[in-house]
C-alpha cells in the first residue's frame, strides 16, 4: 500500500511537471495533437501507478519521450505553416457574410444545432445576427456579429476613455507581494500608509489592490471566533 502511494506521489510529479512544460492551454483550446498526447500521458501513467510490479520507470520514459515529440511538433509549428496546417488543420468558416456554409458544415461533422450551441455559447441567441461564425482549429468557434447588433464601444461616440493600467495584487491572503510594490516603485511602508485608512495592517488584509488610477480595494480577513 505504501509503495503504491509513494509511486502515485512520483508520477503525479512527473505528470505535472510534463503538463506544466507543454503550456498554459485550457483543455478545449488544444490542438488535436495535443489533447492526444494529453490522454497518451495520462494513460501511461496509471498502469504503473496501481502495478507495482511493473517498474516506475516504465511510465516515465515513455511520458519523457511524449514530451519531446510535443515540444519537437511545437517547434515545427512555430517554424513552418504548411506543416502547421497539416498538423492543426486550419480554420473553416461556418457562417459566411451571415449565411450558413453547408458545404463546410458537411466537411467538419457539424449539425445546426450544434452550431446554434456554439453561437451560445458565445452570447449570440439568434443566428440571423451573425455575420461571420468561424470554426477555429482548436475547436472553439469565434463569432463575428453584424455591425448593427455590435455592442457599442466608446470609440462608436468619438470617447476616448483614459488610460487606466492594469490592477496590481499589493496583498493576498495576509501576504505582501513585495515584487508587484517594487513594480510600482513604492515600499512598505507606503503600503502600511494606504492600507491604514481602512483601519487595518496589511497583514490582516484578505487582499489588496491598487488599478491605473491609483483607486484601491481592500478586504480584511474573517476574524475567527
Amino acid at each position: 500500500m505504501l509503495i503504491t502511494f509513494i509511486r502515485s506521489i512520483i508520477l503525479y510529479i512527473i505528470v505535472l511537471v510534463v503538463m506544466r512544460f507543454m503550456g498554459k492551454r485550457e483543455i478545449g483550446q488544444m490542438q488535436p495533437f495535443e489533447l492526444a498526447i494529453a490522454i497518451m500521458i495520462a494513460d501511461l501513467a496509471s498502469i504503473p501507478m496501481t502495478e507495482t510490479g511493473i517498474p516506475i520507470s516504465r511510465g516515465i520514459i515513455p511520458i519523457l519521450g511524449l514530451l519531446i515529440i510535443h515540444l519537437a511538433i511545437s517547434a515545427i509549428n512555430l517554424k513552418s505553416i504548411k506543416a502547421r496546417e497539416i498538423i492543426c488543420g486550419k480554420p473553416r468558416i461556418l457562417i459566411y457574410r451571415g449565411r450558413i456554409d453547408e458545404k463546410a458544415l458537411i466537411k467538419e461533422r457539424f449539425t445546426i444545432n450544434e452550431l446554434e450551441e456554439r453561437l451560445r455559447d458565445n452570447d449570440v441567441f439568434n443566428i440571423g445576427d451573425v455575420e461571420y461564425a468561424i470554426l477555429e482549429t482548436s475547436g472553439q468557434v469565434t463569432v463575428i456579429k453584424k455591425p448593427n447588433k455590435r455592442t457599442t464601444t466608446p470609440e462608436d461616440f468619438n470617447i476616448n476613455p483614459d488610460y487606466e493600467g492594469i490592477p496590481y495584487d499589493l496583498v493576498v491572503d495576509g501576504k505582501v507581494m513585495y515584487k508587484n510594490l517594487k513594480a510600482l516603485g513604492k515600499n512598505y511602508q507606503w503600503l502600511q500608509k494606504q492600507v491604514e485608512k481602512f483601519n487595518m495592517k496589511p497583514e490582516d488584509a484578505l487582499i489588496v489592490t491598487i488599478d491605473g488610477k491609483g483607486q484601491f480595494f481592500c478586504q480584511g480577513k474573517e476574524k475567527s471566533k
